[in-house]
């Protein structure tokens, strides 16, 4: 039987998502989660990678297992108790057997968040930069995302995908309190896109480049062309979307 979970994680202490030999990943914290509670050889698959000291507030996972978990607050309780403290189990439930956290995914959304002041409570959680920026030229920026379905511009360069389009469905900046974030979503996201293009939109904040140049950086399908990557403690992937068809709600546990 195949169960979905939902998670989140602070990546600061993780090489990312995916395990690794001889580095400590979040997958592989999951897996010796539900391994002790359930006490059977489980490998969870996740929704995609997010790059080391990447944050995730709306994760999705899948596992399956021999059993017929009934009692799903037990589990969630139990997991919770065997995990780290900076990764947290929010939802257990059975799914259809051929869902695929990966691969069933419609969007996914990410934030980015930038602070502008000297704040300690945003340390680790958010970028700073002192000088001022352009916000309206940066929004002007991010509308020209949904003109494009390549974004080789923004790859990491070593990377083996068979293709760079992407479809953008969300790209805005919103103003919250003291911090400016920038929230995107696509059907799907390429190595290091999110940081890249928001290296690149600060540049235009910064009047480094023109929303034109922008325009250009995207055409030029080049990652040189394209600004430095933002540092990933900033980084959050806050959600997840499916078809609501590929859940089978009819075990919610007790």
């Amino acid at each position: 039987m195949r169960y979905y979970l939902k998670l989140s994680y602070l990546g600061t202490n993780y090489h990312g998502w995916q395990k690794q030999l001889d580095k400590i990943s979040v997958q592989s914290q999951i897996n010796h989660a539900l391994e002790t509670a359930l006490q059977e050889s489980i490998d969870v698959v996740g929704a995609g990678r997010t790059d080391t000291g990447v944050h995730a507030s709306g994760y999705i996972a899948h596992f399956d297992s021999g059993q017929k978990i009934i009692d799903f607050k037990k589990l969630i309780f139990k997991l919770n108790s065997i995990l780290p403290k900076d990764i947290a189990v929010h939802e257990v439930k059975q799914v259809k057997d051929n869902f695929h956290a990966r691969f069933d995914a419609i969007s996914r959304t990410y934030e980015y968040s930038i602070v502008q002041f000297k704040d300690p409570f945003s340390l680790g959680r958010s970028y700073f930069i002192i000088n001022e920026l352009d916000v309206e030229a940066m929004q002007k920026a991010s509308n020209l995302l949904f003109n494009h379905k390549n974004f080789k511009s923004f790859s990491k360069v070593k990377t083996d995908v068979y293709t760079f389009d992407c479809e953008i469905k969300k790209a805005i900046w919103h103003q919250r309190g003291h911090l400016l974030v920038f929230e995107i979503s696509a059907n799907r996201f390429l190595r290091n896109m999110v940081r890249a293009i928001v290296g690149t939109l600060i540049e235009v904040g910064l009047q480094k480049i023109s929303v034109n140049d922008f325009n250009d950086i995207i055409l030029a399908q080049d990652r040189s062309r394209a600004g430095k990557s933002v540092p990933a403690h900033a980084l959050v992937l806050k959600d997840i979307e499916y078809p609501k068809t590929d859940f089978d709600t009819s075990n919610n546990g007790k």
